[in-house]
């Protein structure tokens, strides 16, 4: 591949990548600071749909999940990391959310995938879970 075809897909990919970096590095760098109640209400609605992570001390979960999406947006927002290794990261990320939205009780309308008012914030993960397998596809595309 030329190096100008690389510049020409690193940026066409700058429109899924900044936003998405920029909103997970906010979201991860906010819960750096969470006090306990933040801590206990993120861990006890996570476990609500993934019950191991209720075993956790609640501040530890914070920081992990915290760690996470600041790994997360680092590979969306860092131009050498790969298109596919960003999208992968994404896509888990954002298949974990799209779990909890499935899983947790009042997410949903009653037997749809319609998401009640509550839903909304998580239902919405599913286009990050599109621009990461869209990255995915581009960096296999790009190995060729």
């Amino acid at each position: 591949m030329s190096s100008g075809s690389a510049w020409c897909s690193g940026a066409r990919q700058l429109p899924l990548r900044l936003p998405v970096g920029a909103f997970f590095l906010n979201s991860g760098l906010a819960k750096r600071g969470a006090d306990e109640a933040t801590a206990e209400g993120l861990q006890q609605f996570a476990a609500s749909a993934y019950p191991f992570l209720g075993e956790y001390d609640a501040q530890k979960f914070v920081r992990v999940l915290s760690a996470g999406e600041i790994a997360v947006a680092a590979a969306l927002l860092l131009p050498f990391v790969p298109a596919a290794v960003a999208g992968v990261a994404l896509t888990a990320f954002s298949a974990g959310t799209l779990g909890l939205y499935l899983r947790s009780p009042g997410m949903r309308q009653a037997g749809s995938l319609r998401p009640t008012e509550q839903g909304i914030t998580l239902a919405k993960d599913v286009w990050m879970l599109g621009i990461g397998v869209s990255l995915i596809i581009d960096g296999v595309n790009e190995n060729r």
